[in-house]
């Protein structure tokens, strides 16, 4: 696929939410990529975007030349806290039948020039250790490796690392507590 075919676009639920539930539920269902056991529901997915607007964060979309959602990313709170509200995780998804593209990088790039709109200051994922696709993906786009913790899940009859991956923005220019 050549970047001419697709499109980046902002998601919403009308338009996106099924899309989205089908690449969340074979990531569920077939990888480590989301630590979920059982299939998400379409309520799940409104309650999603609510979370989403309510937030006043993202949800980054590419989609084909017919309007094919192909892989979507977002970025919400990191912790709960006042002093966290610089610094988001993302993630970010991409069609089973549409890795390998480049994809995921061009919304990675979208959802990263947004949060330096948003004022964001650090951009955290936490990825599958195994994950060695994502990760790569990661560390093309500047982010550094900042630790990870052993064994904190459980799928697929193994213990899961969870490695965490950070990227440091030069903004906000002029951060403030409170």
């Amino acid at each position: 696929m050549t970047k001419q075919e697709h499109s980046i676009v902002r998601c919403n639920f009308e338009r996106h939410a099924d899309a989205i539930l089908e690449i969340f539920n074979d990531a569920i269902l077939h990888s480590t990529a989301l630590y979920d056991y059982k299939p998400r529901t379409l309520q799940a997915m409104v309650d999603w975007f609510a979370a989403k607007r309510a937030g006043g964060f993202p949800v980054i979309g590419i989609e084909d030349s017919n309007g094919v959602l192909l892989g979507f990313g977002s970025y919400g709170t990191f912790r709960g806290w006042p002093a966290y509200k610089y610094t988001v995780e993302h993630s970010v998804y991409v069609h089973k039948d549409h890795r390998g593209h480049g994809l995921g990088q061009a919304v990675m790039r979208e959802l990263l020039a947004v949060a330096r709109e948003n004022d964001v200051h650090a951009v955290v994922g936490a990825i599958d250790a195994a994950n060695t696709g994502s990760i790569a993906l990661h560390e093309r786009l500047g982010f550094k490796h900042v630790g990870t913790l052993p064994q904190v899940g459980f799928k697929f009859g193994r213990w899961l690392d969870l490695a965490f991956y950070q990227l440091l923005l030069d903004t906000p220019a002029h951060p403030v507590d409170g």
